[in-house]
């Protein structure tokens, strides 16, 4: 029973992580076409990503040549992150 809970916590974890991973992918192809910032779906998606990109920001210089990279250093430590936790929850079952 506890097997069963443990994994489906680990379903969820890693379902919330790859639903954000996703999250991230389009708000930086969203921000090539500059769009409508008064759009709520565009207002959803920077509450959801600028608190991670100020915190990547904070640690690493992320702008080079005009161009931010805090997406994409997001989007390789939530790989990380994915891999590291499957990795994990499976040695545990």
């Amino acid at each position: 029973m506890i097997d069963a809970f443990l994994s489906s916590i680990a379903i969820v974890i890693l379902g919330i992580v790859s639903l954000y991973k996703w999250v991230v992918i389009i708000s930086a192809i969203l921000s090539w076409v500059n769009p409508d910032p008064n759009n709520p779906v565009v207002q959803m998606l920077y509450r959801l990503t600028e608190p991670a990109y100020r915190f990547i920001r904070r640690y690493i210089p992320t702008v080079f040549g005009g161009l931010d990279i805090a997406p994409l250093i997001l989007i390789f430590g939530l790989i990380f992150i994915e891999t590291f936790l499957s990795r994990m929850f499976i040695g545990m079952m």
